[in-house]
């Protein structure tokens, strides 16, 4: 595995995720920010942030199989959400958390969650980018 992620002493420990990702692979994979669109470009859980974090999540599974890679070899994932405020939390992780049940893998919560005004259609909740380092 190229990644580590870790919480150093002297930093707050956060539930959601790790102050440090230590990466060690050779190859870098940059996953375009991902909405919550199918494969054929129709939007899925319109009005509902948990869907469309679901489906973002799927989408940048399926992106980084075909660049040989999986959520293991992710060092950060960005998140932007629309309108953010704290109280939208549980719908993201619990977004996040059936993902990953359908993937089979553990939970990789935002390195990084920004609040944004709008996205590129009104439809879309939240965008989700990745950057994965492959041996």
């Amino acid at each position: 595995m190229a990644i580590t992620l870790v919480n150093p002493s002297g930093l707050p420990e956060i539930d959601v995720y790790r102050q440090v990702s230590i990466a060690t692979g050779s190859k870098l994979v940059f996953i375009a920010g991902q909405v919550a669109w199918d494969a054929e470009g129709i939007t899925v859980g319109e009005g509902d942030l948990a869907a469309q974090v679901e489906q973002c999540y799927l989408n940048i599974g399926t992106a980084l199989a075909e660049a040989g890679g999986c959520f293991d070899d992710v060092a950060k994932l960005t998140f932007y959400v629309v309108d953010w405020t704290p109280d939208m939390m549980p719908p993201l992780l619990e977004g996040i958390s059936r993902a990953a049940a359908k993937l089979g893998i553990t939970p990789v919560p935002p390195a990084t969650l920004l609040g944004v005004a709008a996205l590129d259609v009104p439809d879309h909740l939240v965008e989700i980018e990745a950057t994965a380092i492959l041996d």
